[in-house]
C-alpha cells in the first residue's frame, strides 16, 4: 500500500522515508528490501513477468569442502529449465552472489534476473543464499562464497547435479553487495594460487572462474567525500572519455552550478595522455625511474616532495632536486572532484545512511578492519599483481548510482594492471600474433554505463520495462562467454592434434631423407647404434665364387621367403650367449660408402610398407 502511496503522492511519501531514514534501523532495510516475496507483490509481478522456465527453481543445500573451518552446508538455489537428467549432461554453471546490502534479499527476491538468465542461456544459475549480517557479520558470507567455488571444483559439480565426469567450467555473477563478494571471492582465488596461504589441505590450486559480469557492484567500504588525483585520472583516461562521458560531466558541473559567472577551462584542457606510451617519473628512494602505466602526480606534490627531500639530504645533489629545477610550473591535472556517494547525497534508492548501515552492520561490532588495506572488504584496494591475473570482466551499473565511481575506478585499475602485464610481456618477447602488435583493452574490460538511472534498477523491471534489454544482455555475455572458452578449447585440441600428426610427418620424412631413425628393442643398447653397417658373407648363393650350401624353397610358391643358414662361428656364439634376443652375422665386408648404407636402410624400409612378414633387425 505504501508503494503505490509513494507512486501517486512522491512529496509526501518522500518526507516519510526521510523520517524513517533519520532512525533506520536492520528491521527497516529486511522488511523494505524483501518485499519482492511477500505474496501479493509476487503474485504481480509474476503475472507481468514473461515465461521463461517450465521448471521451477530448485532449493538446494551444498556441503562445505573437505578442510574447511565450517560444517554447515550453504544454501542455494538452483534456476535451471529442464529435468535432472539433462543437467547431468552440461559442465557450465554460472555462480551468482545475489544483493542486498549484506543483510538482507535472497535470491528469490531477484527472480526476474535468474529466470530470464537461466531461460536465455540455456544454462544452470547457482545463487547462493548466504547467511546475512549481524548474525553472520564479515567475513562469514565471504568464506561460504568460496567454499561453494571449492566444493564446485573438487566434485566435478556432482554436488548440484552435475555428472562429474569434468571440471566445470564457472562464470560468477553479482550485483550490489553481492558483486562486492565475488569480486573478493576471485581475489581470494587468486591469492591462494600466488601464496599458497589457503590452499585447502592435499588440493591443487583452484583456477579462477572464466569470467565476471558485475551489476553495480559496491566495491569500496571507506565513504568518502572527495577524489584523489589518481583516481581521477583512472576516470578521465582517454580511452574511456566516451563511457565516462556523463561522469565526468557531473563532477564538472558541481563548479558550473554554483559559481556560473566564474570562467573555467574546457575539458580537453585535462586529457590524460593515452595509456601506450605513457612513461613518467616516479619517485623511490634510489632517485627516479621510468614507470609505463604510473598516474602523472600534480607538480605541487612533485614540488613539495622534491623540496622536502633535498632539504632532509642536501649534501647530495638528489633526483628531486634536479627535477625540482628542471620542471615548468604545471597546473592541477585535476579539479575537486565529489565522490558519487556524496554527489549523489538524496538518491531514493541507495542513501548515505542506508550505506552507512550496511557498512556497519556487515563488518559487525568485534572486527576492526584496515580500511585502507583490507581488500577483502574493499575489492577497490586490490593490489596490481592480483588485477593483472583477474578473469575477463563486464561491468553493468547507471550513471546515476551513488556507487558509479567504483566501478569506473576499479575497471580501471584493471585495465592498468593489464596493460602493464602485457607491456612486460611485449619487451620479454613472450607475445606473439595480435598480442604482440596491440592492446586490446575490451579482451579484459567492458564497461556499461546506463543514462539517468540510479541503483537496483534489474529489481524494478515490472515498473522499468527497459530493464529486460539489460538483464537479456547479460545473459548474452553469459553465453559470449562460454562460447569464446569452448572456441580456445578447440583450437587448443586443434594445435595438439595438429603438432602430432606434423610430428609424425616428419619422423617419416626423416626416414625417407635417410636420417637416422631407430626403432629399439627391449634388448638393445645405444652402444649397438654406433657400430658400422656390415654384411655378412657367411651365406653365399649358387652363383657366388665360393661353394656353399644353395638356399632351400620353403614350398609356398613364388611369393614365399627364403631360407637362409648360416654357420656360426665362435664370436657369433660369444654375442649369442651375451645376448640371446639379437643375432648378429660374422661380418667379412664393412660398408664404407653412404651409398650403400642408404640403399640397406632403403631396402628395409621399402621391404616393412611392402608388407614381409619379417622386420630386419636394426644393426
Amino acid at each position: 500500500m505504501f508503494t503505490v502511496y509513494y507512486m501517486a503522492c512522491a512529496e509526501q511519501a518522500d518526507e516519510k522515508v526521510r523520517k524513517v531514514r533519520g532512525a533506520l534501523t536492520l528491521e527497516h532495510l529486511r522488511v523494505s528490501w524483501d518485499k519482492p516475496t511477500t505474496p501479493y507483490i509476487n503474485f504481480f509481478t509474476s503475472l507481468l513477468r514473461p515465461k521463461f522456465m517450465k521448471y521451477p527453481p530448485r532449493a538446494i543445500r551444498i556441503p562445505r569442502p573437505q578442510g574447511s573451518s565450517y560444517k554447515e552446508p550453504v544454501s542455494a538455489w538452483l534456476y535451471f529449465d529442464g529435468p535432472l537428467k539433462e543437467l547431468k549432461k552440461l559442465d557450465k554453471i554460472v555462480l551468482d552472489v545475489p544483493g542486498g546490502g549484506f543483510v538482507a534479499m535472497n535470491p528469490r527476491t531477484h527472480d526476474d534476473c535468474l529466470l530470464a538468465w537461466a531461460g536465455k542461456t540455456g544454462l544452470p544459475i547457482l545463487s547462493l543464499d548466504y547467511r546475512k549480517a549481524p548474525e553472520h557479520p564479515y567475513p562469514y558470507a565471504l568464506n561460504e562464497c568460496y567454499d561453494v567455488y571449492h566444493s564446485l571444483h573438487s566434485t566435478r559439480g556432482r554436488c548440484i547435479g552435475l555428472s562429474g565426469a569434468s571440471v566445470p567450467k564457472v562464470v560468477v555473477a553479482g550485483d550490489s553487495a553481492g558483486g562486492n563478494l565475488a569480486v573478493a571471492m576471485v581475489l581470494m582465488l587468486l591469492a591462494s594460487g600466488s601464496t599458497n596461504s589457503r590452499l585447502w589441505r592435499g588440493e591443487n590450486r583452484l583456477p579462477p572462474p572464466e569470467a565476471c559480469v558485475l551489476i553495480y557492484p559496491a566495491l569500496d567500504m571507506n565513504i568518502g567525500n572527495w577524489m584523489t588525483d589518481e583516481q581521477m585520472a583512472l576516470i578521465k583516461d582517454r580511452r574511456m572519455r566516451k563511457t565516462n562521458e556523463s561522469v565526468l560531466r557531473r563532477k564538472s558541473e558541481d563548479y558550473r552550478n554554483l559559481t556560473p559567472a566564474t570562467p573555467y577551462g574546457s575539458d580537453d584542457e585535462e586529457d590524460s595522455p593515452p595509456l601506450e606510451g605513457k612513461k613518467v617519473l616516479r619517485g623511490d628512494s634510489d632517485g627516479l625511474t621510468e614507470s609505463p602505466t604510473a598516474i602523472h602526480l600534480s607538480a605541487a606534490h612533485t614540488g613539495a616532495d622534491s623540496l622536502s627531500k633535498a632539504s632532509k639530504f642536501p649534501e647530495e645533489p638528489s633526483a628531486y632536486a634536479r627535477l625540482s629545477q628542471t620542471s615548468k610550473p604545471a597546473p592541477m591535472k585535476t579539479r575537486l572532484a565529489m565522490s558519487s556517494m556524496i554527489s549523489y547525497f538524496n538518491d531514493r534508492i541507495l542513501s548515505p545512511e542506508m550505506m552507512r548501515a550496511m557498512i556497519i552492520l556487515y563488518i559487525g561490532p568485534h572486527n576492526r578492519p584496515d580500511f585502507s588495506t583490507d581488500y577483502l572488504l574493499s575489492p577497490l584496494l586490490a593490489p596490481e599483481q592480483l588485477l593483472a591475473e583477474f578473469p575477463k570482466t563486464y561491468f553493468l551499473t547507471g550513471e546515476r548510482d551513488p556507487l558509479v565511481d567504483d566501478t569506473v575506478i576499479f575497471a580501471g585499475r584493471i585495465r592498468q594492471a593489464k596493460y602493464a602485464k602485457w607491456l612486460e610481456r611485449k619487451e620479454l618477447g613472450l607475445s606473439s600474433g595480435r598480442e604482440a602488435r596491440e592492446f586490446n583493452e575490451t579482451d579484459h574490460v567492458e564497461v556499461t554505463l546506463i543514462p539517468g538511472i540510479s541503483h537496483g534498477f534489474l529489481q524494478f523491471v515490472s515498473v522499468f520495462p527497459e530493464g529486460w534489454r539489460y538483464i537479456f544482455r547479460c545473459a548474452r555475455w553469459m553465453r559470449e562467454i562460454f562460447d569464446r572458452v569452448d572456441a580456445e578449447e578447440q583450437d587448443r585440441l586443434d594445435r595438439q592434434n595438429g603438432n602430432a600428426v606434423s610430428g609424425s610427418v616428419d619422423s617419416m620424412n626423416g626416414i625417407l631423407k635417410g636420417g637416422r631413425h631407430h626403432r629399439r628393442m627391449r634388448t638393445e643398447s645405444s652402444g649397438d647404434e654406433d657400430r658400422p653397417l656390415e654384411m655378412g658373407m657367411s651365406v653365399l648363393r649358387k652363383n657366388g665364387s665360393q661353394g656353399g650350401t644353395p638356399p632351400a624353397s620353403s614350398g609356398n610358391g613364388a611369393g614365399a621367403h627364403e631360407r637362409r643358414e648360416t654357420t656360426p662361428t665362435i664370436s657369433d656364439r660369444r654375442r649369442s650367449n651375451r645376448r640371446p634376443d639379437v643375432s648378429r652375422q660374422k661380418s667379412l665386408v664393412s660398408l664404407a660408402s653412404s651409398d650403400d648404407l642408404l640403399g640397406r636402410r632403403m631396402k628395409g624400409l621399402t621391404g616393412v610398407l611392402g608388407g614381409e612378414s619379417q622386420i630386419p633387425p636394426t644393426p
